[in-house]
């Protein structure tokens, strides 16, 4: 399967960042289907704020990714931080949150319900916010 990413559907689009998932991205398993998805985030985004009311107010989705360009910061429950760069494959475990230090693009694979969930629940954030 292969997708362009101008074909990848919208889910989010602000200012701050534009998130596309193409669902049914293939079969993970014990994870069930996958979503392909492209980030794109202005530098200084944090959305550690629109996952307030998830457990523990953070992305309990794992991700597999790469960045394409740019610098972002991932924190976790434990407290401890990692950064990920132009460049950089990365796994984001569960418990997570992330903030971009420069404008960013990168490429995700995700279980698709789970982070449907984490989408969905960011865009009513974003919708209360407006």
């Amino acid at each position: 399967m292969k997708t362009n990413k101008q074909n990848v559907p919208v889910k989010i689009d602000t200012p701050d960042a534009i998130a596309r998932q193409q669902e049914g991205f293939g079969d993970a398993g014990e994870y069930g289907e996958l979503g392909g998805e492209y980030f794109t985030f202005a530098a200084g985004t944090d959305i550690t704020p629109l996952l307030n009311g998830l457990e523990d107010n953070l992305c309990q989705c794992p991700h597999w990714g790469y960045v394409l360009s740019g610098t972002l910061t991932a924190s976790y429950s434990d407290g401890h931080e990692e950064v990920t760069e132009t460049g950089d494959l990365f796994y984001w475990p569960p418990g997570h949150t992330i903030r971009a230090n420069d404008d960013s693009e990168i490429v995700m694979f995700s279980p698709q319900d789970e982070h449907t969930a984490v989408i969905n629940h960011i865009r009513e954030k974003v919708e209360e916010s407006a």
